[in-house]
């Protein structure tokens, strides 16, 4: 093909291209060639161009500071000069333009004019400073969303790092960018978090994603935290990003461990007040013991000073029941020791009739005086429970309490103690007795503190019992009792074989 076919071509191939304007000037920048680009550009036709300064084209400020003698200036010294700025249409409109200027040079080398060629490029411009305010949204965002926020790709490798999330793990966001997001765990899962990503991404199974969870996380110093993460999933750009919304739990923590002290200390309050109320009956219940001791030490001591030789097995005997009698008492003392004393808050795997048989034995000191009968009802096939003994110790004597007092000087006194198993692996425990019942305007509140049947009471005591059970994830309640009375009913976990999940 020849020198001239490829000029042909190549000026064919100028002209078609119609998305740039491609524009020739001379040395003063005058037009000398107009293509059709930059009439579909600009807007001018060739014949309203040719001859005409180059200048029309630039914005009044562009043309105040010489911006187009100044580029003719750079291509003619420099080279090729590429620029961005505005450009004017025909009809005054502006539009952003990037414009490469060539100086077109004789065989000497002196310049004989200059080529441009001109794009639009509003639309990327529009779109980079969209997407520019759009960074800036998310940086507000993160600089002032009050949770810590995390966002990470399908990888674990950290993307964005809120200025909460700066504050509370002590990394800066430039310190974790792009650094695996493992590194703000302690172990199992620092060595762990890379697999279960891993198998979420292959499996799509939800353990934390989605759902939430509290796990431990760990500051830049070492130090270990508690925190509640919310992981949400999102596509962006053909790939995954998660973002993990994290909330400090230490604070919350402490001011639950602190209301549990509280409300130990108010249970113990509880049980010393609930002794004093039974200071008369428990002096009664020491007496008979004490007295027994007392009248069998002087009959042995009659028995020693008689002359001749002692009858041994008389006095045998005297010392042997003396001994049962202060063991007896002992038993009790001991019994009030174990009660009274405060004690740590746990709970253990527990007898369950010896525990009742142990509460019901202070409970009811006194009832047999005032001619109250008592039956018990424990279910056999029930043994086991987990439960703080204290605790539920103190709510079956309040409980018990309770019934004494309410039966009072009723022709009918009777209290009944059994238990039975209830839905979903617990234990009910059941006191019932036949007082003059609960007031129905009071029953709404039975369980509240200062709601008090009593005209001396302070309503404390089954609103601390309804605190117990319920710590314990069991619930307390009362029904009328048929015929008259009431039913307190509450419910603790089994620790039988089988129906607990360990």
């Amino acid at each position: 093909m020849s020198h001239g076919a490829n000029a042909e071509d190549l000026a064919l191939f100028v002209e078609s291209a119609t998305d740039r304007a491609v524009i020739l000037t001379d040395v003063d920048g005058c037009v000398t060639a107009w293509l059709p680009g930059a009439e579909n550009l600009f807007g001018w036709k060739a014949m309203e161009m040719i001859g005409k300064p180059i200048d029309c084209l630039y914005s009044r400020n562009d043309v105040a500071a010489r911006q187009p003698a100044t580029e003719r200036k750079n291509a003619a010294n420099t080279g090729p000069t590429r620029s961005e700025g505005w450009r004017v249409r025909r009809d005054g409109s502006e539009f952003a333009a990037e414009a490469t200027t060539i100086a077109l040079r004789n065989p000497d080398k002196s310049v004989r004019g200059f080529g441009l060629s001109i794009g639009d490029i509003t639309a990327r411009k529009a779109a980079e400073q969209a997407l520019a305010h759009s960074e800036l949204h998310v940086r507000s965002i993160l600089a002032t969303v009050p949770s810590a926020m995390v966002v990470i790709d399908e990888r674990g490798n950290i993307l964005s790092f809120s200025a909460a999330a700066e504050k509370l793990f002590g990394w800066s966001e430039a310190d974790v960018i792009g650094r695996n997001v493992k590194m703000l765990m302690p172990n199992p899962d620092h060595d762990r978090h890379d697999q279960y990503l891993a198998r979420y991404c292959s499996t799509g199974e939800r353990r934390i994603i989605g759902i939430g969870r509290i796990i431990v996380a760990e500051r830049r110093d070492g130090t270990q935290f508690p925190m509640e993460l919310s992981v949400g999933e999102a596509s962006s750009g053909g790939r995954r990003i998660f973002t993990g919304f994290i909330r400090d739990l230490t604070e919350e923590q402490r001011a639950e461990f602190k209301l549990k002290e509280l409300q130990s200390e108010l249970i113990h309050v509880a049980r010393v007040s609930a002794m004093g109320t039974m200071a008369s009956t428990l002096a009664h219940e020491l007496n008979q013991p004490l007295t027994a001791i007392a009248n069998y030490t002087r009959a042995a001591r009659d028995l020693l000073d008689r002359a001749g030789d002692p009858p041994l097995d008389l006095l045998g005997e005297a010392v042997t029941e003396a001994a049962r009698e202060a063991l007896r008492a002992g038993h009790i003392v001991r019994r009030l020791r174990d009660f009274v004393a405060r004690g740590e808050v746990e709970q253990r795997v527990e007898n369950l009739p010896a525990l009742i048989d142990e509460a019901s034995r202070l409970g009811l000191m006194g009832a047999r005086e005032r001619s109250v009968r008592v039956t018990f009802d424990i279910d056999p096939t029930i043994q086991k429970v987990v439960v703080d003994r204290v605790q539920i110790q103190q709510v079956i004597l309040n409980l018990l309490r309770n019934a004494v007092e309410a039966i009072g000087e009723n022709e009918l006194r009777e209290i009944a103690v059994s238990t039975a198993r209830d839905s979903h692996g617990m234990v009910r425990v059941v006191v019932s007795d036949t007082g003059s019942g609960i007031d129905p305007a009071l029953a709404p509140q039975l369980f509240e503190a200062f709601a008090s049947t009593k005209e001396q009471g302070m309503g404390l005591g089954l609103s601390i019992c309804r605190t117990i059970v319920e710590a314990h994830g069991g619930r307390i309640w009362a029904e009328p009792r048929i015929g008259g009375g009431t039913v307190f009913q509450f419910t603790i976990m089994t620790a039988d074989e089988g129906e607990i999940d360990e």
